[in-house]
């Protein structure tokens, strides 16, 4: 039945293998919701495929199931699931199958999602977050979700968390984005399998870290030192998971290095100097719409050959 459903990609796999410790200590910190999420994010997400793809005649692939655990890790946990449901059918149908499937989407689908939702029920969106507990008991979606936030906005009110417990993960935010320590184990992994770039990643810290940096010894914002910036909110999520997307991102090592600098100088700019306070979802769509473009502006023009001459010392 699986076999007759999907098409076997062991790159997804590998991506899904680093995903799962992340996916189980959301699980760890908010229990039932995320298993709720779940329940609606996958079925809707392969659906869409399903439907799409069976009248080209293909298969379903095995990227929308990275799709749709890069969906749930980076929501709220206490969003509503009818808008995660509009979500994941939304980033799989017109931002992947509209543009011909897996390997012609110019958008990450999980990211286009992400900010669907994001801008058309921001209110609902804002108010998803909750404080993390032992499976989700020590938290109420009522009160917590109002009053927690994440760690970027305890940060902007002067509230500094314990250090450990933004490395660890103990802190408000989307599901999977808090742990520092389980995302760069992931990285780590995909690294080593070949299944990511390294540019890619080192690229999108450089951007943020170096963009973050000039604007606090400048003065201008914030006011918590730089390393917050990159293990609070999603930046660190963004550069693993989302800025290595072998499909949205160019090829050429030097577009690499240029892509992941964007994405992540993009992120805090947009954090810090516009109305968004997370704006790492803008800054990889942004990236998406260069990746090309910087492929084509850095491969060399190959010089044409020397046309040779005739016995007249005429050119051919």
């Amino acid at each position: 039945m699986y076999k007759d459903l999907f098409i076997k990609q062991p790159i997804m796999r590998k991506v899904i293998y680093s995903l799962v410790p992340i996916y189980l200590f959301s699980l760890y910190n908010y229990g039932w919701r995320v298993l709720a999420l779940s329940a609606v994010i996958f079925p809707l997400g392969i659906l869409t495929e399903y439907v799409v793809e069976k009248t080209r005649g293909k298969k379903v692939s095995e990227a929308v199931l990275v799709t749709c655990m890069l969906f749930v890790l980076i929501l709220p946990p206490a969003i509503p699931l009818w808008i995660a449901a509009v979500g994941i059918i939304f980033g799989v149908f017109f931002a992947k199958e509209v543009y011909g499937g897996f390997g012609r989407n110019i958008f990450n689908p999980a990211i286009s999602a992400r900010i669907f939702v994001w801008i058309s029920f921001p209110a609902i969106f804002a108010n998803g977050f909750m404080r993390p507990g032992a499976f989700g008991t020590l938290s109420q979606a009522g009160i917590d979700a109002v009053s927690a936030g994440t760690p970027l906005a305890l940060l902007d009110r002067g509230e500094v968390p314990a250090f450990m417990d933004v490395l660890l993960g103990f802190t408000g935010g989307s599901m999977g984005e808090t742990s520092a320590v389980l995302i760069i184990l992931a990285g780590i992994y995909l690294v080593i399998t070949k299944t990511a770039q390294w540019r890619l990643i080192v690229g999108t810290l450089i951007g943020a870290g170096g963009v973050m940096t000039a604007l606090y010894y400048s003065g201008m914002s914030p006011n918590y030192p730089p390393e917050y910036a990159i293990l609070s909110g999603s930046i660190l999520f963004v550069a693993v998971f989302m800025s290595t997307d072998p499909v949205s991102a160019p090829n050429k090592p030097v577009a690499q290095w240029l892509y992941g600098i964007i994405i992540g100088a993009v992120s805090i700019i947009i954090r810090n100097l516009a109305g968004f306070p997370e704006g790492t979802s803008f800054g990889v769509l942004i990236g998406n719409v260069f990746a090309s473009l910087l492929d084509e502006l850095v491969t060399k023009k190959k010089k044409a050959a020397p046309v040779p001459a005739t016995a007249e010392g005429v050119k051919a």
